[in-house]
């Protein structure tokens, strides 16, 4: 039996999966479970990269006590770097709901029009995007003594194995990478004024870059989007929504697509595993988890969704609006928009969950509208499949069949990568 271990960790969680192949299936065992979450620190949001790679070795130590390990990776969120000089960290680690680019976004765009961008990448404008992000670190100049920035994955994988990999999926949400050549677009890294040696030929998922205490270190899909999207078992071209802190909503297509429509209706390409994945961030279960923060924290989830339900509260927010991105106050944020307001707790909960439904509603019209195909079925996996009254309100409010899988889709995907190159 040859066992495979997934390190899938998320903005608010991590999870050490160990994964083997039984009757032509995958079957999985969780073995360790870790806090995460943003820190401040002086004024600004940041990672705690050092308790990461703390967890993350902590886990891989659990997962030895029960098997046998055969390899391993490691899948994030996308965006996040860190800087090196040689083998020491630039610190800090800035998290992507930090607001810093929020100066430098018009100068990039100065320098280089998003539609100009868009047509070059096809990647949605998100103020968070690492483009703008390393733009901030020049204008601070943090990259004058960088040798090397790694993504949140690449960086612990390298602290596991000594490999400095840059993986394509997790490189397609920079905003950086040509959607024609499916590289670092050089243009933008001149015109921008960027260090050309950040920016080596990328690697693919699947690839052996070392070892850790002996057990092989692959790269997987480190976008944990795109591990969830290999980990979806869907049949024929279908929807996809991966549910948790953010909803990613998509389809696969066999390219890119930059076109004016999509840079309009603001559809990211992002890299798969042989294809394309043609997905919209949407803000997802964040405004419900900042709501319990704010009205009930501590509340039980199953209570919350429900007092949603029991509600008959119908006004919504535009669950994709920038000012839910990081509010002091969730509620406050909800009560500036909303009328009327809302009068309980399930009333806010309510607006959130049908918020939600209507936001899957319209990134469906669009895409539909932009691919020139229409689909039956919407499969939902990630924390987010577990909430039946949001996949209610969903196939109400789009007409599609929702498929609710309430499977570790992420995990499964990673596994999925190591078994697929183990057989080669």
């Amino acid at each position: 039996m040859r066992y495979a271990l997934a390190i899938d960790i998320g903005a608010s969680s991590g999870r050490h999966i160990v994964g083997w192949m039984e009757d032509g299936e995958i079957k999985t065992k969780e073995v360790f479970r870790f806090p995460n979450g943003v820190t401040e620190e002086n004024g600004h949001l940041t990672w705690d990269i050092q308790a990461l790679l703390g967890y993350v070795k902590q886990g891989i130590e659990e997962a030895k006590k029960e098997f046998t390990i055969d390899s391993l990776s490691i899948d994030t969120w996308g965006v996040d770097y860190v800087l090196l000089n040689g083998d020491e960290e630039i610190l800090p680690v800035y998290a992507y709901r930090d607001n810093r680019t929020e100066a430098v976004i018009p100068e990039v765009h100065e320098k280089m029009p998003f539609s100009e961008l868009y047509r070059r990448t096809g990647c949605q404008f998100q103020p968070f995007n690492t483009l703008y992000q390393l733009y901030a670190d020049l204008k601070a100049d943090r990259l004058s003594d960088a040798t090397d920035f790694l993504m949140i994955p690449e960086y612990l994988l390298y602290k596991l194995c000594g490999t400095k990999a840059k993986e394509f999926t997790n490189a397609t949400t920079m905003g950086m990478i040509s959607a024609e050549t499916l590289e670092f677009d050089r243009e933008i890294v001149t015109r921008l004024g960027l260090p050309e040696k950040l920016f080596p030929k990328l690697q693919m998922p699947g690839e052996v870059i070392g070892e850790y205490e002996g057990i092989p270190v692959m790269l997987c899909a480190t976008h944990d989007t795109g591990s969830a999207v290999e980990g979806i078992p869907m049949e024929g071209e279908n929807l996809y929504v991966s549910s948790g802190t953010w909803s990613l909503l998509g389809v696969k297509t066999p390219a890119p697509i930059t076109d004016e429509a999509s840079e309009k209706a603001n559809y990211s390409n992002e890299g798969g595993v042989g294809y394309n994945r043609y997905q919209k961030n949407i803000m997802g279960m964040w405004l419900v988890n900042e709501l319990r923060r704010d009205l009930c924290p501590g509340k039980d989830f199953g209570a919350i969704v429900k007092e949603a339900e029991e509600s008959s509260y119908e006004s919504m927010v535009d669950a994709d609006a920038a000012m839910f991105l990081a509010p002091e106050s969730m509620k406050g944020a909800f009560d500036s928009v909303l009328d009327p307001k809302p009068a309980t707790e399930g009333d806010y909960f309510r607006s959130a969950h049908l918020s939600l439904a209507n936001s899957y509603r319209k990134a469906i019209s669009e895409l539909e509208a932009n691919t020139g195909k229409t689909y039956d079925k919407l499969y939902i996996v990630g924390g987010g499949a577990k909430n039946a009254f949001l996949n209610a309100l969903t196939e109400k409010a789009t007409g599609k069949t929702v498929i609710a899988l309430p499977i570790e889709a992420t995990a499964l995907g990673n596994l999925k990568i190591q078994f697929t190159e183990k057989e080669k």
